[in-house]
């Protein structure tokens, strides 16, 4: 039976509200990157992750891995910060620092994607090959909800998290690094308007005191 994430995880996925919940360990495809992710270098970054994740699809799905395995590959995430400090409102976009992101299934490893990566080096170019890596975190606890609308209205859904920090004693602590927050996308901006763009915003959070 092929794994759909949308049906089989939907609670880390789909919120329908402000949610507090614990993930575990999970590999990631990751790429590093600065800047304003409107500029043509971003989606240089993203072109240089699906390539590789798409020849681990298929090698799972012919049973080149071990058992065969189908799956519905996962949305594209990325975690955020600034190197200038600046955020909200005043976001300096040129200053933005990133790491984005597919997650991979647990069948999956180091070697898996080694091979994978050298199998799409010798068929494709990109100028990021070459700075992917593979990532097994865990993010554990996190507060999260679904932003529907465009980019530079998510200060007003942030503030609704910020909202329930508060309320919940909650503090933000940084992940994957020095980075402040997590989103995950599940629209793609270049097929749906943005108004309708849903985009999963998320805070590591823990305890304060």
């Amino acid at each position: 039976m092929k794994h759909e994430w949308r049906k089989a995880e939907k609670d880390w996925y789909l919120p329908k509200q402000p949610t507090i919940l614990t993930l575990p360990a999970l590999n990631f495809i990751t790429v590093e990157g600065l800047g304003d992710p409107n500029q043509p270098d971003f989606s240089d970054h993203i072109a240089a992750l699906y390539p590789v994740a798409y020849q681990l699809r298929m090698a799972l799905k012919r049973g080149e891995l071990g058992a065969p395995y189908e799956y519905t590959v996962y949305p594209l995430e990325g975690v955020w910060t600034t190197t200038d400090g600046s955020r909200g409102e005043n976001l300096n976009k040129a200053a933005l620092k990133y790491k984005i992101m597919l997650r991979q299934p647990d069948q999956l490893t180091a070697t898996d994607f080694a091979q994978a990566l050298v199998t799409v080096q010798a068929k494709k170019t990109n100028p990021y090959f070459s700075q992917l890596k593979w990532e097994t975190y865990a993010e554990g606890q996190v507060l999260q909800t679904m932003h529907q609308g465009p980019f530079d209205a998510e200060p007003a859904t942030f503030a609704k998290l910020q909202a329930v920090l508060a309320e919940q004693n909650l503090q933000v602590i940084p992940t994957m690094g020095d980075y402040w927050h997590r989103e995950i996308y599940l629209t793609d901006t270049r097929r749906t308007a943005p108004e309708k763009a849903k985009t999963v915003l998320r805070y590591r959070v823990q305890a304060n005191g």
